[in-house]
C-alpha cells in the first residue's frame, strides 16, 4: 500500500471479535489515534472524546452505531493481534519515510513501568524501537519476549525495517556477532558500542589505544576530531580517534563488516568538579573520526527525542492497560501518534502542545491526521 494516510494501513486488519460487531473496526481504531493525538489516555477519556467530536468523526466514518463505549474500546485493544497491528505500522513508515539512505537509525529498549500484573503473572513489557535521527521517526518497534531479551528482538526488528545505505546504531547490550553481520547483509554501516560482554574484544581495543601514545594519536593511521558543549554551569568536550588498524586484532574476522574501532574520550567541567570517561567502539565505517563521532552523539537522539517525549508527553510510565494485548498494542499506538505529530511541520510547538492544538482545532487535526 502505498497511502501516506495512516489509517488506509488499517482498512484490512483482521477483527478479533467472533460477535457483536456494532462498531466497525476501522471506526475503532481511528477514534483511539484521534482521541490519542489530542491527548487522552483513558478508556473513558476516548469514549468522551468520541461523543465530542461525533459529527466530524463522521464525515469520514461510517458510525453505523454511533460513538462506541469505553468497554468497545477496551475490548478490542485488549484482543487485536499486537504483530498485525505492528506490521500495519511497518507498512506506513515504509510509505512516509522510504530512503534511508545516509540516516543514523538508532535501536535501543524501553520498558513501560507499569504494564505489569502480578495477579495474572504478567511482566512489565519491554520495546525495542529504531529511530531514525534525521527524520526524527520512530521506524518500528518489536516487543521483547518475556522469557528472553534484546538481544533475540534486534534482529527481529532489523528485519523488518529498510536500512540500506544507513549507519545503525546500538548499545553494549546489542553488541553481537549476529547482529552485525545482520546489518550488514541489509546493507547498512553499523557503530557498536563495547562493554565486558563480547569476550575480550574490550580489553584488547583498550590496551592498543592505552598502549599508544598521545602524540601518535594524532597522527595516521589514527583520525581525531572534538568537540566542545557549553551550557548551564556545565563544559564537555568530547575527543574521537578512529583508526582502522587492526592487523593485530584476532577476534576482527569474527565480526563481520569491522573496518575501524574508535576510542571516545569525554571530559566534563561542573563547577570545580571535573569527570573522565573513556569508552570504545567497532565500526564497519572508514576510520573517520568525525563520522563515526556524529554516529555516537546521534544515539542519544532515541532517549532525548523518543523515550524522554514517550515518558513526559504521554506519560507512558503512567500507563496501567494489562489486558491482554493492551500494553502492547497502546505502545504501537503511542509511537503511531508520536509520528503523526512529528512529520507535521506547520506548527513549532512542543509535542504536548501540538496534542493540545489538534484538541481545540479541528483544521489542526485533520493536518496531523491526514497529513495535508
Amino acid at each position: 500500500m502505498k497511502s501516506k494516510n495512516v489509517l488506509d494501513h488499517f482498512n484490512d486488519m483482521p477483527d478479533p471479535r467472533e460477535d457483536n460487531r456494532w462498531h466497525k473496526l476501522i471506526d475503532v481504531i481511528t477514534i483511539v489515534v484521534c482521541a490519542s493525538i489530542c491527548g487522552a489516555e483513558k478508556w473513558d477519556d476516548v469514549e468522551e472524546f468520541g461523543k465530542a467530536k461525533q459529527e466530524w468523526l463522521g464525515s469520514f466514518l461510517e458510525l453505523i452505531h454511533g460513538i462506541p463505549s469505553s468497554d468497545t474500546y477496551r475490548r478490542v485493544f485488549a484482543r487485536l493481534d499486537p504483530s498485525e497491528f505492528n506490521q500495519r505500522f511497518f507498512s506506513w513508515m515504509r510509505v512516509i519515510n522510504p530512503n534511508l539512505r545516509g540516516e543514523i537509525v538508532s535501536i535501543d529498549g524501553k520498558t513501560a513501568r507499569h504494564s505489569f500484573d502480578k495477579v495474572n503473572g504478567q511482566t512489565a513489557i519491554h520495546m525495542v524501537s529504531a529511530w531514525a535521527n534525521k527524520a526524527g521517526l520512530t521506524l518500528g518497534q518489536v516487543k521483547v519476549d518475556n522469557k528472553s531479551n534484546e538481544i533475540t528482538a534486534i534482529p527481529e526488528l532489523l528485519d523488518s525495517l529498510e536500512i540500506e545505505g544507513s549507519t545503525v546504531t546500538i548499545d553494549a547490550m546489542g553488541t553481537q556477532k549476529k547482529i552485525a553481520e545482520k546489518i550488514i547483509e541489509k546493507k547498512a554501516d553499523y557503530v557498536l558500542a563495547l562493554k565486558g560482554n563480547q569476550g575480550t574484544l574490550s580489553d584488547d581495543i583498550k590496551l592498543y589505544f592505552d598502549e599508544t601514545a598521545e602524540t601518535e594519536l594524532n597522527l595516521p593511521p589514527f583520525t581525531h576530531h572534538s568537540t566542545f558543549d557549553k551550557d548551564h554551569g556545565r563544559m564537555e568536550k568530547r575527543s574521537y580517534w578512529a583508526t582502522d588498524d587492526l592487523t593485530w586484532l584476532e577476534q576482527k574476522v569474527q565480526w563481520k563488516g569491522l573496518r575501524s574501532i574508535c576510542m571516545v574520550r569525554s571530559e566534563r567541567i561542573i563547577g570545580e568538579e571535573v569527570s573522565v570517561e573513556t569508552r570504545f567502539y567497532i565500526s564497519s565505517l572508514p576510520p573517520d573520526a568525525q563520522q563515526i563521532g556524529v554516529a555516537i552523539r546521534s544515539h542519544w537522539g532515541i532517549e532525548n527525542s523518543l523515550h524522554w517525549v514517550l515518558d513526559m508527553a504521554f506519560r507512558e510510565d503512567d500507563c496501567r492497560k494489562r489486558k491482554e494485548n493492551s500494553a502492547e498494542n497502546f505502545a504501537v499506538l503511542r509511537h503511531i501518534t508520536l509520528n503523526l505529530l512529528k512529520q507535521e511541520k506547520t506548527s513549532n510547538r512542543s509535542i504536548a502542545g501540538k496534542r493540545l492544538l489538534a484538541g481545540w482545532d479541528t483544521k489542526y487535526m485533520e493536518k496531523v491526521l491526514f497529513n495535508v
